[in-house]
């Protein structure tokens, strides 16, 4: 017989990975983002190897060119001969980079902007969310669409423009949790203890506030994959003849009756890209608030 003394309690940590597990929408979402990835992953290694699969995605043929999907070339040629599953997969890789580093641009400045504003408040937390306000006036894909125009388009600038434009609505969040959990017991205890504001921070408030900084992480990546994608639509996203979805949809707009594939697979891509991190934040923000 167990003792119940033998038996480890469950952290909440734990406990919300096991909700999170629970949910069959969520595994299909995170299977289908582990395959993004190690297909994004996997051409960008072969690539930086000098092997390119199934075909050089910058090579042309005029000969070949607005070819249907075939089994030489699965997902067809674009209006230069150039293969689209080439071009979709080094796509892949841009799209997810842009998201995963956008976000922890946008995650970095938002933690720390809310932190500072939830748990010292007065006249700090008064100029920094008045700040945030004025910002959450201007539509963030302007914002971000002027701010490329004017640097340049260019995937480092496209990254740092998305981080620099869409950490407001983290910095919100992270305010309101700081702002409960600055009353709990253990930060009272800890400020009487005379520990200083940045360990309390980082030690004690911090952890507590995770599961809904990943949340927002979560759910911020499909957004940065669609700025990528609507700015390289518009031209002013990362440039040819490099490959990413939204440059894939853009030269193709001009064959949409001829060649329906230029819209369709990269479209469809990066809707099931996005919707499944959209799905997998939305079971991990069921998981975190649910009381089973």
């Amino acid at each position: 017989m167990i003792s119940s003394a033998s038996i480890t309690p469950e952290t909440p940590t734990g406990r919300i990975l096991r909700r999170f597990r629970a949910d069959p929408m969520a595994r299909i979402a995170v299977l289908v983002i582990i395959l993004f990835a190690l297909l994004a992953g996997g051409t960008a290694l072969l690539s930086s190897m000098g092997v390119n699969w199934p075909y050089n995605p910058n090579l042309t043929s005029l000969e070949q060119k607005l070819l249907p999907p075939s089994p030489s070339h699965w997902l067809g040629t674009d209006n230069l001969g150039r293969d689209v599953l080439s071009r979709m997969l080094h796509g892949a890789s841009i799209s997810l980079t842009v998201g995963l580093i956008a976000v922890a641009v946008s995650l970095g400045i938002g933690v720390v902007v809310g932190a500072i504003a939830g748990y010292f408040g007065g006249k700090i937390d008064q100029i920094l969310m008045r700040s945030v306000d004025a910002l959450l006036c201007f539509p963030t894909f302007f914002l971000i669409l002027t701010a490329v125009a004017l640097l340049g388009p260019s995937l480092i600038n496209i990254v740092i423009v998305i981080g620099l434009v869409s950490w407001t609505g983290t910095a919100r969040l992270v305010r309101g949790e700081f702002l409960t959990l600055r009353e709990t017991e253990y930060v009272k205890s800890a400020r009487v203890l005379g520990q200083r504001a940045w360990t309390i921070i980082t030690r004690h408030i911090l952890p507590n506030a995770a599961a809904p900084i990943l949340v927002t992480a979560v759910l911020g990546i499909p957004d940065a994959i669609l700025s990528e994608a609507g700015l390289s639509f518009l031209g002013f996203g990362v440039q040819p003849p490099q490959a990413t979805w939204g440059n894939i949809i853009a030269d193709g707009k001009t064959y949409l009756l001829d060649a329906w594939w230029l819209i369709l697979f990269p479209g469809l891509a990066i809707l099931i890209a996005s919707l499944s991190f959209y799905l997998a934040g939305d079971a991990l923000r069921e998981a975190a608030e649910s009381r089973n």
